[in-house]
């Protein structure tokens, strides 16, 4: 394992441009992917015991904050890591999950080793945000991409407290004809900080884009079923998450090429 500097500058943001504000929509309202806004997702792999990663998390969150491009509505992941927790700070957020599934990604995309931080888009391609400009173009590429249609909508809390939502995906679609494709829905947090005490970020307070809490399969969609396919999920929350931070998204990610096929986001009622 391993870390890879990955220089963040204000010439990165300049570069993918934030004319487009105006009309971001905000997560509870873009369930659909549309005409005007595609959703992308990018996966952040990274750790608060790596010292390089610190700038690419506030780049993904200036990314999601600031919806800098027409036609690309910019979903972010926030992974972290569980293999820095070994050099003198224990990453609260991390889990062997998260090690697990950038380990996949290594297998599928050709990679030497995992390393921090990492950042994928769409589950096919590897950005790096020291080169804008390529970032933009690769961004503009992937939402011009055929998508699968997916929409996620809040159907309100069970006696039990857990939040019911409910999920479409329509006919498959995307590079290579997929045949199957997992349903996924994850959990993320905004606004979540620490103060580090030890290790490669000693003394920092680091603030985070949309942590990952909860990542599950909830269906697989195959090629052959009768569109829309509908699924109807229930997350449960913990205690220590704060419900008016919480967002869910809804993603749908080819068997074969763990290509993502399309996504959509909502808010806890």
């Amino acid at each position: 394992m391993k870390n890879r500097l990955a220089w963040i500058g204000s010439g990165v943001i300049c570069c993918v441009a934030v004319s487009a504000n105006a009309g971001h929509k905000t997560p509870a309202q873009a369930t659909v992917a549309t005409a005007e806004r595609t959703p992308v997702v990018i996966e952040l792999f990274t750790s608060e015991g790596c010292s390089t990663c610190p700038p690419v998390d506030v780049y993904l969150s200036r990314l999601e904050a600031k919806q800098p491009m027409p036609g690309v509505e910019i979903i972010g992941l926030e992974e972290h890591v569980d293999y820095w927790n070994h050099d003198g700070w224990v990453d609260q957020f991390s889990g062997a999950e998260w090690t697990q599934r950038q380990q996949e990604y290594v297998a599928r995309l050709k990679g030497d080793t995992p390393y921090t931080p990492q950042l994928i888009l769409d589950g096919v391609k590897v950005l790096e945000p020291k080169n804008g400009r390529d970032v933009q173009e690769s961004l503009e590429r992937e939402a011009k991409e055929e998508k699968t249609e997916v929409a996620i909508f809040a159907k309100g809390s069970d006696n039990d407290g857990s939040e019911k939502f409910e999920v479409r995906v329509g006919s498959l679609q995307g590079a290579g004809n997929p045949e199957k494709a997992d349903v996924w829905i994850a959990v993320t947090e905004q606004g979540l900080s620490s103060d580090v005490k030890a290790g490669e970020n000693k003394g920092k307070t680091l603030e985070h884009a949309g942590v990952v809490r909860s990542l599950q399969k909830i269906g697989t969609a195959a090629a052959k079923n009768s569109a829309p396919f509908v699924l109807n999920p229930e997350i449960k929350l913990k205690s220590n998450w704060k419900k008016e931070n919480l967002r869910v998204v809804a993603f749908v990610q080819d068997k074969k090429s763990w290509h993502i096929l399309g996504a959509a986001t909502t808010k806890f009622s």
